[in-house]
């Protein structure tokens, strides 16, 4: 897309893409989704079994924090083994690029042709861009890596972290300001109201339709939640 500059000239405009927040987007949804669901799942099924309040903030308490860390531990392990594997194969392409640089070269050529490039147009862009950065280019066309959502461990690790605890953070309230006797329905009502907002959101910064992903994430929620609820009433009339 062009556009004037000011000065009646016409400029190269970088069009704004979603693509690029699939990082970070992901680990807040995951992060959040995952705390307000596991989280007023434990606790209706804890309330289920019969305790009382403070025995339910504990248990709510230490969902909380158990499920924060593991959250956040499982994604900086995870997006460190995906930099680690970016790593080796930038490292691989380097030794191919110097020990052999004329089959990296018809390698290039190869994947325009194939892309339905001409021949010889083909073999010209793969001359210029090996000549300007042969292995960006090896990474991007040939393995399909590019700096658009660069692995972050550190980044995915603390939004994880602090989204879990955020969303948990809701029917943990709940459970302080509702009637004990009725504390499930809220915890329920309070779960399906942020699950649809949370699913809502995610869409609409991902692109998609809100509708969707809220009706999606609700469904799944309320059978999390049933299910635990049948499991916590049967322990709790065994106990």
């Amino acid at each position: 897309m062009v556009r004037p500059n000011g000065h009646g000239v016409m400029s190269a405009h970088a069009e704004p893409h979603l693509s690029g927040r699939t990082g970070w987007l992901r680990a807040a949804v995951m992060g959040a989704n995952d705390g307000i669901l596991s989280t007023a799942s434990l606790l209706v099924g804890v309330a289920s079994g019969g305790v009382d309040r403070p025995t339910l903030l504990l248990a709510g308490a230490a969902g909380i924090a158990a499920g924060a860390l593991s959250m956040a531990a499982g994604e900086y392990v995870s997006v460190s083994s995906q930099a680690d594997a970016e790593r080796a194969d930038m490292a691989k392409e380097r030794r191919e690029l110097r020990d052999n640089p004329e089959g990296e070269l018809a390698e290039l050529t190869a994947i325009y042709e194939a892309r339905g490039v001409s021949p010889d147009l083909a073999a010209d862009v793969a001359q210029q861009l090996t000549d300007h950065d042969a292995l960006t280019a090896h990474m991007r066309d040939e393995i399909g890596l590019t700096d658009l959502a660069p692995p972050m461990p550190v980044q995915a690790a603390t939004v994880s972290a602090m989204t879990f605890a955020s969303g948990a953070a809701v029917p943990f309230i709940v459970v302080g300001l509702a009637p004990m006797p009725v504390v499930t329905i809220w915890i329920a009502v309070a779960t399906v109201v942020a699950l649809a907002s949370l699913g809502a959101l995610g869409a609409r910064a991902g692109g998609a339709k809100p509708a969707k992903a809220a009706i999606r994430v609700v469904v799944l929620g309320c059978a999390a939640m049933a299910a635990t609820s049948v499991i916590g009433s049967l322990v709790g009339a065994a106990l």
